[in-house]
């Protein structure tokens, strides 16, 4: 279901996933000016309906879509639609879920592992070899993924989140170095904790906690700058430094240790695709 909500002159076209989660929908405002066309999809209409609203007042033309990312079909066949009515110079692949393997369970479950990989790493990397294709022949455009530093190392209790992130950062990487020739650029978003809905189920400490705004601000210089990988804050680049430097004994013993909970979804858990760890 698509819904325009505004006319003005289209001077730069971005399209945004996840819009209707914490970054995302700060990614939107930040972006929303007069000229700005913003073509957001999400899960939630409630949501995309109130930053659409935002955008507006700004000044921006916005388009929104109500689209399930596991359906990747879908997510293409409405991507070619949206490019050749819009033409996107910039894309932001932000939305993804997040789960966490419970205590009392010796595994994850196999459903909400497919999910996630459909979400996480299938579809965005599709889309985002979509909107490469639209871009070389145009000459030009950026491209960005936003993935997790729980991409950096491989957690025993969210196996298959933090396995879709490091896909995500090695497709980003690839990506680079294949459409960076045609005026392409491809940046890998990676960062700590959030303070977004799907942070706030972690029942754990969430150090260096940054607000959605401060994040969407860190977001778009790394974009306009065409910047390779944006890791942030800052100290989880120091992190991952000293982590790898470890014997793989003593980082093995420190993740099988880590002890993370989560709580369960208020609502339903796919009405939340956005990024926050």
């Amino acid at each position: 279901m698509i819904t325009e909500i505004s006319h003005t002159r289209v001077l730069r076209s971005i399209l945004i996933t996840g819009a209707s989660g914490g970054i995302g929908m700060a990614l939107a405002a930040y972006y929303a000016t007069p000229g700005c066309t913003l073509i957001l999809w999400g899960r939630n209409p409630e949501r995309l309906a109130e930053i659409a609203t935002r955008c507006r007042a700004c000044g921006a033309h916005v388009v929104t879509r109500e689209l399930d990312l596991q359906n990747g079909q879908e997510a293409l066949a409405a991507y070619a639609d949206d490019d050749k009515a819009y033409t996107p110079d910039t894309v932001i692949l932000g939305a993804g879920i997040a789960d966490i393997q419970g205590t009392e369970n010796l595994t994850e479950d196999p459903h909400k592992v497919f999910q996630l990989a459909l979400v996480n790493y299938a579809t965005p990397i599709s889309l985002a070899t979509a909107a490469a294709q639209a871009m070389v022949n145009r000459k030009g455009g950026r491209i960005a993924l936003i993935g997790s530093v729980a991409g950096f190392y491989e957690l025993p209790f969210a196996a298959s989140y933090s396995s879709s992130k490091a896909g995500l950062a090695f497709f980003a990487k690839a990506a680079r170095l294949a459409w960076q020739r045609y005026g392409v650029s491809v940046t890998l978003i990676a960062p700590g904790f959030v303070d977004t809905a799907m942070s706030q189920r972690l029942e754990c400490p969430r150090p260096f906690l940054l607000s959605p705004r401060y994040a969407a601000k860190v977001i778009a210089r790394a974009i306009a700058q065409r910047q390779a990988e944006c890791v942030f804050p800052w100290p989880f680049k120091v992190l991952n430094v000293l982590v790898c430097l470890l014997p793989k004994a003593v980082r093995e013993y420190i993740l099988l240790h880590l002890a993370v909970g989560q709580k369960e979804w208020k609502n339903e858990p796919h009405k939340e695709q956005d990024k926050s760890l």
